[in-house]
């Protein structure tokens, strides 16, 4: 009876064995993608799946942050793994909210970053999240508050105030994401916090920051005086 075992289980236990010795570190992203997809496929060398999706999507961050649907069209994944990927997405976005949480006071937009680019930077829509702060300035939770193309028609001043008087906080800082990577931002964008800035000033609530994420760079318009 044959007893060599199949040559993707010894890859398999080298990469984790890469992992456990020193992280991710010394992991390139196929290499991360490929110990990932162990967890998630039992029988079945993961490296060619795993070039295979670098090479449809781009990069480990644009494979994380891609369409369910479209992860799962790719020959070798199915919906489960593709709900697994996303999970992995969800549990950094969740992890990265709850490290803000433990900050002791928010003072700079820095602090706030790395959370804003886990929740939005690599999304294919405009999304416009609401951080709530308490009177300390520590983070009560977040909320997405709006889908699409962030205006004044899409989302009001009037409903973000509101929003913000519903979780009990004293302050928000607004965040949204430009999916063109452009953090420049718009008119709009500059209008609508102003508006937002008036109508919660006249209920006592502070407007902290509007931060805009892309994937690689962020503007804070408190930072630049735009509030």
């Amino acid at each position: 009876m044959p007893t060599d075992k199949p040559s993707y289980l010894g890859h398999r236990e080298r990469i984790r064995a890469k992992f456990a010795a020193s992280g991710l570190a010394p992991l390139a992203d196929h290499e991360v993608l490929e110990l990932l997809l162990t967890y998630a496929i039992a029988r079945r060398d993961t490296k060619p799946l795993a070039w295979a999706l670098i090479k449809q999507f781009g990069s480990l961050g644009e494979v994380l942050d891609a369409d369910p649907a479209d992860l799962a069209a790719v020959k070798g994944m199915g919906k489960g793994t593709a709900s697994f990927l996303k999970l992995v997405r969800a549990l950094f976005t969740r992890y990265s909210l709850e490290e803000l949480r433990q900050t002791a006071t928010i003072r700079s937009p820095e602090q706030v970053v790395q959370y804003c680019k886990a929740s939005l930077a690599g999304r294919s829509e405009e999304c416009l999240e609401l951080i709530y702060l308490s009177v300390r300035n520590t983070v009560i939770r977040a909320e997405t508050v709006a889908l699409g193309l962030i205006d004044r028609v899409s989302i009001s001043p009037r409903k973000i105030v509101e929003c913000t008087l519903a979780a009990k906080a004293s302050a928000v800082i607004l965040v949204h994401n430009h999916p063109s990577g452009d953090v420049t931002p718009s008119l709009e964008d500059i209008l609508l916090t102003q508006e937002v800035v008036e109508a919660a000033r006249l209920l006592g609530i502070s407007v902290y920051d509007h931060i805009i994420v892309g994937r690689q760079a962020y503007y804070s318009l408190k930072a630049n005086g735009k509030i």
